[in-house]
């Protein structure tokens, strides 16, 4: 007997969308519902791998870099150059809001602020030539706002596992974050207090 899939389309937007809301919420974020249903299925979007990555010459999927995506769009004109700088911006916002710690854990020179600031002048750039401006120019102002509401959705959604804690607890090591550690004490993990760190 075929049984069909565990979470559906439409089940998948619902979890995340009671994700962010609860993490508006917790953070009392002032954002419009146009912005959250931007959030929602931009997280739906990148759950397929084909959102985030493209196929390299050897037929491996890999992340392209934010300064290729910027130079594409630069070369480009009219809506294809809005298309791509959004691309930029819905990148970083995933990216750096929904894996921070993939940002940390690379040697390299780029970083969260990096990403950050890439996808917020990208957002800003699709405002200044959109029609409908107020969703980009929030997508850019609040930019960092909502990459700490999507750190929150990631990290509730990592909450139903062990390793998912364990990653919890990682980062609040690295951070020292009161948010987690509220966050830790809900999930029955105590964290202690560190020596010598200075929040």
């Amino acid at each position: 007997m075929a049984k069909g899939p565990i979470l559906s389309t439409q089940s998948v937007r619902d979890f995340f969308r009671e994700l962010l809301a609860a993490a508006i919420q917790n953070q009392r974020a002032q954002v419009q519902p146009f912005t959250e249903l931007y959030l929602v299925n931009l997280l739906h979007e990148f759950l397929a791998s084909e959102a985030l990555y493209v196929q390299a010459d050897d037929g491996t999927l890999q992340q392209k870099p934010l300064a290729f995506l910027l130079k594409e769009a630069l070369e480009e004109n009219g809506p294809a150059r809005l298309r791509l700088l959004r691309r930029l911006g819905d990148t970083s916002l995933f990216v750096s809001g929904f894996f921070p710690d993939s940002l940390a854990r690379r040697s390299s020179l780029v970083d969260v602020d990096y990403y950050i600031a890439m996808g917020g002048k990208a957002y800003d750039a699709v405002a200044r030539h959109a029609m409908e401006r107020s969703l980009w120019e929030e997508l850019s102002e609040k930019f960092r706002l909502l990459v700490d509401l999507l750190n929150e959705v990631s990290e509730r959604a990592l909450h139903s596992t062990n390793a998912g804690l364990i990653r919890l607890y990682e980062r609040w090591l690295k951070t020292g974050s009161d948010r987690l550690a509220t966050e830790l004490a809900r999930q029955g993990v105590m964290p202690l207090p560190r020596k010598g760190f200075v929040q």
